[in-house]
């Protein structure tokens, strides 16, 4: 039976660079992003590469949920990279049942001040984390599963431990391929890459966790505040909490 797991993260989270882990298993398929295009056309946003993203992917959600909870039958695990604020509120949630799910996230202070170097505005809803929350309270009931999480600096720091936990979650085995990968760009990544994959692009593994040297404006820094307390309640939950 194929295990579906949906990973949900905010941007700016070493989001890609998970999936990076888990495609290079060889009993793994992955999916990046499949709720950009319903995202950006419900919004109505002017993202980056806007054009490409709505012709390359379905905006019909019903359609993506269906996709995502029946397909890629006879693959052992089916990965899907999945981004928090792309989940609208008008979508019906209950297509998560048929999906295990883990939860990436990452400290709010960091999230803002990397994303801001891509993009030139910024709101608590853009970053996602509010909504994770949200998200996981609200999948965590209609599944009843007791939803993992993890978070981004403890990957950094101790990868094999981190994704060890995870597979021992899902009763899977641990891979040491997640933990290496060749550089470059996939097939699976989505048309946004060269606007936002430069870094992923050319790594081989999760690069070492370093301090960032945070300078935000007093409009950020008010985007980061109101994410704090919605990030602390997903760390208090999170499976591993490692020096």
């Amino acid at each position: 039976m194929t295990l579906r797991l949906a990973m949900w993260s905010g941007p700016r989270n070493i989001s890609t660079a998970m999936m990076r882990a888990w495609e290079n298993r060889t009993d793994c398929v992955v999916v990046d992003e499949p709720f950009y295009a319903c995202y950006l056309g419900s919004t109505g946003l002017e993202h980056p590469m806007r054009d490409e993203i709505m012709q390359v992917q379905s905006s019909a959600w019903e359609e993506v949920a269906n996709q995502l909870s029946h397909g890629q039958e006879g693959v052992d695990i089916y990965y899907q990279k999945q981004m928090t604020h792309h989940m609208l509120k008008n979508i019906d949630l209950n297509w998560t049942k048929n999906l295990k799910h883990c939860f990436l996230i990452r400290d709010p202070f960091e999230v803002v001040n990397s994303y801001c170097e891509k993009m030139e505005t910024i709101s608590v809803e853009d970053i996602g984390i509010v909504r994770q929350w949200q998200l996981y309270q609200d999948i965590s009931a209609i599944t009843e599963q007791k939803i993992p999480v993890i978070d981004s600096a403890q990957v950094l720091k101790h990868p094999e431990k981190v994704l060890k936990a995870v597979c021992a979650q899902f009763s899977i085995p641990f891979s040491t391929r997640m933990l290496q990968w060749p550089p470059g760009r996939r097939e699976s990544d989505g048309v946004w890459a060269s606007h936002w994959y430069q870094v992923v692009e050319r790594s081989t593994n999760f690069a070492p966790y370093k301090e960032r040297i945070i300078k935000l404006t007093n409009e950020q820094q008010e985007v980061a505040e109101k994410s704090v307390e919605a990030y602390e309640n997903m760390l208090d939950r999170s499976i591993l909490l490692l020096n």
